[in-house]
C-alpha cells in the first residue's frame, strides 16, 4: 500500500514538473520570439534610416507642397546620381550637344487641346521655386519605404513588368499581373521618341496596384538583358503613398532586376534642371467632357556625347541618363513603345477595376478617352520622324484597349485605355 501511494505521488510530481518544464520552455520560446521580433524591428529601423540618409541629401532650400510632399532643393553636385562609382569624376553636361532637328511646334499643333492657354504645372511651384545651381528632389519620407515589401525593392518595378507585343501566350504576357494598351515600332535603329500625352488621374483599386501612361526606349532582348529608358505621368499609391497624378522616370539595364529606379531613387540620371521635379504631382489634369491638359515628353540621344537626354514640354531640358549605364542603350534602340500598363492583382479573384488612362475605351473620342497625339521617333541622323509600321498591342481588348489615327494636326496618334473590370472583363 505505502509503495503504491509512493510511486502516485511520483507519478503526480513527474506531472507536475512536466507541466513547468514546459511552462518554461514555452516562456523561453516565448521570449526568443519576441527578442528575434524586436531584433528584426530594430534591424528594419536601422536599414530604413540608413536609406533615407542616403537618398536625402542635405537641401540647401525645401518647399513644403499642399499636397504633402517636401521638394528639397539639393545643388546640383550633390544629387543622388553621384553615389555611383563610375560617375564620382563626372563633369556634369548642362545642356544637349544637340536637340533633334523637325520639332513640332506646339502652338501650330492641335486647336483642340488646351495645352498651350493651359499649362500644366506641379502643385509645390504653388509656394516657391528652386534656386539657380540646385535641382529639385521629391523628400523620401520613412513610410514612402515601410509600403515597399523591403528596403531593396523600394522604388522598382517588377521584373516582367514590359509589354512583349509578339507574344500571344496570354500567361506569358501577364505572368506578372502587368497589363498594357500601347502602340510600337520595331525592326530599326531608334535614336529617341517623343509624344504629346493626355493627362487624367485614373483611379487605382488596390494600393499595391498601379495606372501610368508612357513612353519606352527599349534595347536588347525581352530577356534578362533588356534595357529601358521610360518617362511619363503615374496614379501609384505604394510608391507616393496617395492617388495623385506625377510625373516619372524609369530606367533599368537587366529587365528590372538589380539595376535601376523610378525618378531619382538610386544613382544614374543625371538632373540639370531646377524647374520641374521627377515624382512630384502634376497640376490641373483632364477631366470628363472639360478641358483637356497634355504633357509633351522628348528623350533622344546626344550624337556627340552619347547621353540619353529628356525634355518635358517646350521648355524644360531635364537631365541625361549617361550612355555607360546601358549595354545595348549605348549604341541605339531597337524598339519604341507608346501607351498605358496597369498591375491587375485580381482583387477577389476577379479583374481589377484600376483604370488606363481616363477609364474610357478609345471609341469615346476627344474628351472622354486618353490619347498620345504627334508621337515621333528620332533617327540616326537626329531628325525626328513619323513612325513607319505603328503596330498595337494589348493583352485583354475587352479590358483596356488601343485605336490608332493620323491627321494633320496630330500627326499619328492613338486613343487608349479602358475601365479595367467590366461585364465583358471579369
Amino acid at each position: 500500500m505505502a509503495v503504491a501511494v509512493q510511486f502516485s505521488c511520483f507519478k503526480r510530481k513527474r506531472g507536475a514538473f512536466l507541466v513547468v518544464f514546459m511552462l518554461v520552455y514555452l516562456w523561453g520560446s516565448l521570449i526568443s520570439l519576441s527578442c528575434a521580433a524586436r531584433l528584426s524591428v530594430s534591424r528594419q529601423k536601422l536599414e530604413v534610416e540608413k536609406h533615407l540618409k542616403r537618398v536625402n541629401k542635405p537641401p540647401i532650400k525645401s518647399i513644403e507642397s499642399i499636397d504633402g510632399d517636401i521638394i528639397d532643393c539639393i545643388h546640383i553636385s550633390q544629387q543622388p546620381a553621384f553615389d555611383h562609382p563610375f560617375l564620382k569624376d563626372h563633369k556634369i553636361q548642362m545642356r544637349p550637344s544637340y536637340h533633334p532637328e523637325g520639332l513640332y511646334d506646339e502652338e501650330k499643333m492641335s486647336a483642340r487641346s488646351k495645352e498651350s492657354t493651359n499649362p500644366i504645372t506641379q502643385l509645390w511651384h504653388m509656394n516657391g521655386r528652386c534656386p539657380e545651381d540646385t535641382i529639385p528632389v521629391r523628400r523620401t519620407k520613412k513610410d514612402d519605404i515601410l509600403r515597399a515589401s523591403s528596403v531593396k525593392k523600394y522604388g522598382k518595378k517588377k521584373p516582367k513588368a514590359i509589354a512583349k507585343p509578339r507574344s500571344t501566350d496570354p500567361d506569358l504576357t501577364n505572368e506578372s499581373g502587368h497589363q498594357h494598351a500601347i502602340a510600337y515600332v520595331e525592326g530599326d535603329r531608334y535614336y529617341g521618341a517623343k509624344a504629346t500625352i493626355n493627362v487624367w488621374e485614373p483611379k487605382v483599386q488596390q494600393s499595391n496596384e498601379f495606372s501610368l501612361s508612357q513612353l519606352w526606349i527599349l534595347g536588347g532582348s525581352f530577356g534578362q538583358d533588356l534595357n529601358s529608358i521610360e518617362a511619363g505621368w503615374q496614379v501609384s499609391p505604394d510608391l507616393y503613398g496617395d492617388n495623385n497624378t506625377r510625373l516619372f522616370t524609369y530606367w533599368t539595364s537587366d529587365a528590372y532586376q538589380a539595376t535601376g529606379c523610378y525618378n531619382l531613387l538610386c544613382s544614374g540620371f543625371i538632373q540639370v534642371s531646377s524647374a520641374i521635379a521627377m515624382g512630384a504631382s502634376i497640376s490641373p489634369v483632364s477631366a470628363l467632357r472639360n478641358s483637356q491638359y497634355d504633357i509633351s515628353i522628348l528623350i533622344w540621344k546626344d550624337p556627340k556625347e552619347g547621353h540619353w537626354w529628356m525634355q518635358f514640354g517646350n521648355d524644360y531640358v531635364l537631365g541625361y541618363w549617361p550612355s555607360f549605364l546601358f549595354s545595348y542603350l549605348a549604341e541605339s534602340a531597337s524598339m519604341i513603345e507608346w501607351g498605358g500598363e496597369v498591375v491587375n492583382s485580381q482583387p477577389d479573384g476577379k479583374h481589377t477595376a484600376t483604370q488606363m488612362g481616363s477609364g474610357r475605351f478609345p471609341e469615346e473620342g476627344f474628351g472622354k478617352s486618353s490619347y498620345f497625339r504627334n508621337i515621333q521617333v528620332v533617327d540616326s541622323s537626329n531628325n525626328l520622324k513619323s513612325p513607319k509600321d505603328l503596330g498595337t498591342f494589348t493583352e485583354q481588348s475587352n479590358c483596356y484597349d488601343v485605336q490608332t489615327g493620323s491627321n494633320e494636326d496630330w500627326g499619328h496618334h492613338f486613343y487608349y485605355g479602358g475601365p479595367g473590370r467590366n461585364p465583358n472583363c471579369q
